[in-house]
C-alpha cells in the first residue's frame, strides 16, 4: 500500500522545516502541556485558587481542599499524562508497523483485547483493583496482537496493511461480542463496566500512577529506540534490508511495545478512542514522516488532547461531568474527518 497525501506520507521523505523550527514548536507544545497540567489540578467541582493548589502540592496540611488536590486531582492529572503519552506513541508505532496512516491500536483490535481481558477478570474471576486489571489487560492486548498479526501474515503475499486491518476488525468484533455477553449475563459486572468502558481518568488512586509508570516508561523508551528501524521499514522491506534493518526483530519489538503501552493505558483508563488515531496524523502533518520527530510530537500532543478533553468534560455539564472517553470522541472525530477530507489522494 502506498499513500500520498497533503503533508503526510509513510512511503517517502517529506520535509517539514528545519530541525530548529521543529524543536521550537515541540517546546511550545510542552509549554501548552504544562499549562494543561496546572489547569487540571485547578479546575473541578470544588472551587480552588492557584495559591491553594500550590500550597497543597507543597505540603499536606490535612484540610479537605488539600485532600481533594493531592488525592483526586493530582493522580487524575498524572494518569492522563501517562495514558496520553502511551496512546500517542502506540498509535504512531502501529501506523509505522503497518505502513498505514489510518491504523491505530483500536483498529487492530489491541484495545478490544485488553478490554475483553479486563471484563473477564472482573466478571469471571472477580478481580478488583487496578493493580489486578493491568496484568489481564497486558495479557489480552498481547494475545490479540499476536493473533491479528498472525492472521495478517497468513496466506499468499505475507503481511500486508489491508490484511492487518481486516484481521483486527474481525477479532475486535468477536471480542466485542464476548464483552457484551459477559456484561449482559452478569448485572453486577455491567453496573461497574458501564462506567469503565467509556474511558475515564476520574477516581484513580495515587498508587495507580506508581504501578502504571514503569510499564509506560519502558514502552516509551522502546518506542524511541525503534524510530530509526521503523523509518527504514516505511521505505519498504527491500530498502529496509539494504539499510541493515532486521525486519523480524523490529516487528516483534514493535508489537511488544504497542502491547505494553496499550495494556497499561487501557488498564488505567479504560478503552479511549481516537487519541491513538488522530494525534499521530496531526504529528505527521506538522513534522513529516520522520519518526524521530513525529513520535516525540505525538507523545506530547496526545496528553494535551487527553487533559484538555478531561478538563472540558468537567465543565460541559452544569452538574456532574462527561467522561474523557466521550469527550475525546467528540473532539477527535471532527478533526479526523477534516483531515481525511483534506487528503489529496489515497490509493490502497
Amino acid at each position: 500500500m502506498r499513500v500520498a497525501e497533503r503533508g503526510v506520507g509513510v512511503a517517502g521523505p517529506v520535509r517539514r522545516g528545519s530541525s530548529l523550527s521543529r524543536a521550537a514548536w515541540l517546546a511550545v507544545a510542552l509549554a501548552v502541556l504544562a499549562a494543561l497540567v496546572v489547569a487540571s489540578t485547578w479546575v473541578g467541582a470544588r472551587e480552588t485558587t492557584p495559591l491553594e493548589v500550590l500550597r497543597a502540592l507543597w505540603s499536606d496540611d490535612g484540610s479537605y481542599t488539600t485532600s481533594v488536590i493531592r488525592d483526586l486531582r493530582l493522580p487524575r492529572t498524572l494518569t492522563g499524562l501517562l495514558v496520553g503519552a502511551a496512546l500517542g506513541a502506540a498509535g504512531t508505532l502501529t501506523q509505522a508497523l503497518t505502513r498505514n496512516p489510518l491504523a491505530d491500536p483500536g483498529l487492530l483490535g489491541v484495545n478490544a483485547g485488553a478490554s475483553a481481558a479486563v471484563v473477564i477478570a472482573i466478571g469471571v474471576f472477580g478481580v478488583s483493583g487496578y493493580g489486578g486489571y493491568v496484568w489481564f489487560a497486558f495479557a489480552g492486548a498481547a494475545v490479540t496482537a499476536v493473533v491479528v498479526f498472525a492472521l495478517g501474515a497468513s496466506g499468499r503475499g505475507g503481511l500486508t496493511p489491508v490484511r492487518l486491518v481486516l484481521a483486527g476488525a474481525a477479532i475486535g468484533a468477536a471480542l466485542s461480542g464476548v464483552i457484551a455477553a459477559i456484561t449482559v449475563l452478569d448485572s453486577a459486572t455491567f453496573d461497574y463496566l458501564r462506567f469503565w468502558m467509556v474511558g475515564s481518568l476520574a477516581g484513580r488512586r495515587p498508587e495507580l500512577v506508581a504501578e502504571l509508570a514503569p510499564f509506560v516508561l519502558v514502552g516509551l523508551v522502546l518506542a524511541v529506540a525503534l524510530t530509526r528501524s521503523l523509518n527504514g521499514i516505511a521505505l519498504g522491506d527491500d530498502t529496509a534490508r539494504a539499510l541493515g534493518v532486521h525486519l523480524g526483530r523490529t516487528r516483534v519489538l514493535g508489537l511488544l511495545t504497542v502491547t505494553l503501552l496499550c495494556g497499561a493505558a487501557t488498564a488505567a483508563a479504560g478503552p479511549i478512542g481516537f487519541v491513538g488515531l488522530v494525534v499521530p496524523l496531526v504529528a505527521r502533518q506538522l513534522t513529516g514522516p520522520d519518526l524521530r520527530w513525529s513520535l516525540p510530537y505525538a507523545m506530547v500532543l496526545a496528553p494535551c488532547l487527553l487533559l484538555a478533553a478531561d478538563i472540558a468534560g468537567r465543565l460541559v455539564l452544569p452538574q456532574g461531568e462527561l467522561e474523557v472517553g466521550a469527550m475525546t470522541a467528540i473532539i477527535g472525530a471532527p478533526i479526523f474527518v477534516a483531515m481525511v477530507r483534506g487528503r489529496r489522494e489515497m490509493a490502497l
